[in-house]
């Protein structure tokens, strides 16, 4: 029976306390190996070009190139590797940045171990992984694009000009009053009512009005 190969993790930090800690926890995890640690977002670049890992902890606030450029680059030579933002900071545009980039996932710096090692397994198996306050964030973000439905006109049945006719006539004006308002003939309005019953399926004009008061046409 063939073990599964163990995810390589590319460290990317310029505070050695933290690189120690992920250091550590990396090697108890038995299903996760270190690939390398990178104090410098150029340095990142190099590494990962050079051992072609399969996570990359990358720190938003890097020297010499910073995380976002950096995880740009990374992403760029090797689109199977899977970049995990890590940051202090849980603004919305640090968030679209890193994923614009090609960002898989974020991670606040203050996740338990735990939680660093979840996001790890998964981003490393496909999965798009956010801290839960991110993941919030997201949501807001993208519930907040969605264009404004429109809802749609009362009576789709009817012409525009026959909606438009109803609406006067709702609004109780006379067939003449009509005709001179859109400059059209008496007889083209009666014949414009008649096709809005027919379309309807009222019988008279006052039921036509009742509809269309109902419908917010007046």
């Amino acid at each position: 029976m063939t073990s599964t190969p163990a995810i390589r993790v590319l460290v990317c930090d310029d505070h050695p306390m933290f690189r120690e800690g992920v250091r550590g926890l990396i090697a108890a995890a038995p299903d996760l190996e270190l690939a390398g640690e990178a104090d410098a977002g150029d340095i990142a670049v190099e590494l990962a070009r050079a051992t072609m890992p399969d996570v990359v902890l990358m720190d938003l606030q890097m020297p010499n190139l910073n995380g976002v450029e950096a995880t740009r680059a990374i992403t760029q030579t090797n689109p199977d590797a899977a970049v995990l933002m890590l940051t202090m900071f849980d603004d919305d545009s640090s968030v679209f940045a890193a994923m614009r980039a090609g960002a898989r996932g974020y991670v606040l710096k203050g996740a338990g171990p735990e939680e660093l090692l979840l996001a790890i397994q998964a981003a490393a198996h496909g999965e798009a992984i956010f801290s839960q306050q991110i993941a919030r964030r997201l949501i807001d973000y993208f519930a907040n694009l969605r264009p404004p439905t429109t809802p749609p006109p009362a009576f789709p049945q009817l012409t525009s000009r026959e909606r438009e006719v109803l609406t006067l006539v709702a609004q109780g004006h006379r067939n003449a009053d009509i005709a001179r308002g859109l400059f059209i003939s008496t007889k083209t309005v009666t014949n414009h009512i008649t096709n809005i019953l027919n379309k309807l399926q009222v019988a008279d004009r006052t039921q036509a009005i009742l509809r269309a008061r109902d419908a917010g046409l007046a």
